[in-house]
C-alpha cells in the first residue's frame, strides 16, 4: 500500500540525512522524496511516498517524532490531499512531427518550455498517472530525456502540517 508523509523539520544541515536514515534501516524503499524551505524559513518540509503495510506506518510516525529535528509529521489520506511532481520531457520533434506533439502535449495541459530545430522540451505537473500517460503516447515519437521532481502533498481544506505538531509556540499566526 503507497503512503505519503509529510515531516516538518528545522531547517539544519543534516537532518535530511537523519529521516532518510530511518527508513534505510528499517529496509523501506522511498518512492518519492522532495524538500524544500517553508514559511517560516527555519523550518523545511520533506514529502516521502513509500510503500508498506499500513500497521508499519504508525511505528514510522513514532520513530520519526523522536528524531531531535522533527517538528510535526502528517500523514496524508489520499482522499483529502493534493499530490503533485514536476517533469520535464525532451521529444524528438521535426517538421513532420511537431504539430501531432503539440496536440498531444496540449490534451494534458503541458506547457512547451524549449522549441530547437529536432526538440522539444515539456514542463507538466501533476500526478504520477496522468504523467505516466503522456508518456506512453509520447513514446512513438521519440523520447530523448525525462527527468521527475519528487512529488509533493497538501492536505485540502484548513488542516495543515502545523495541526499535527500538538504545540504552535514556534509557528506564525498568519497561517492560511
Amino acid at each position: 500500500m503507497k503512503h505519503v508523509l509529510s515531516v516538518l523539520v528545522n531547517n539544519q544541515p543534516g537532518v535530511l540525512l537523519r529521516v532518510v536514515g530511518m527508513f534505510s534501516r528499517r529496509s523501506f524503499n522511498i518512492d518519492s522524496l522532495s524538500v524544500g524551505v517553508t514559511q517560516p524559513n527555519k523550518y523545511s518540509r520533506i514529502t516521502i511516498f513509500f510503500q508498506g503495510e499500513s500497521y508499519i506506518v504508525d511505528q514510522i510516525i513514532k520513530q520519526l517524532g523522536k528524531i531531535p529535528d522533527v517538528a510535526a509529521v502528517q500523514l496524508h489520506n489520499p482522499e483529502t490531499a493534493v499530490y503533485r511532481g514536476m517533469t520535464l520531457i525532451k521529444i524528438r520533434a521535426d517538421d513532420t512531427n511537431r504539430l501531432d506533439v503539440l496536440k498531444i502535449a496540449e490534451l494534458f495541459r503541458a506547457h512547451v518550455i524549449d522549441v530547437q530545430k529536432t526538440t522539444l522540451i515539456f514542463e507538466i505537473t501533476g500526478q504520477d498517472e496522468k504523467v505516466s500517460a503522456l508518456l506512453q503516447l509520447l513514446t512513438p515519437y521519440g523520447i530523448l530525456e525525462v527527468i521527475r521532481t519528487g512529488q509533493v502533498a497538501l492536505e485540502r481544506g484548513e488542516k495543515t502540517i502545523f495541526n499535527c505538531a500538538g504545540k504552535t509556540a514556534f509557528y506564525s499566526k498568519n497561517l492560511l
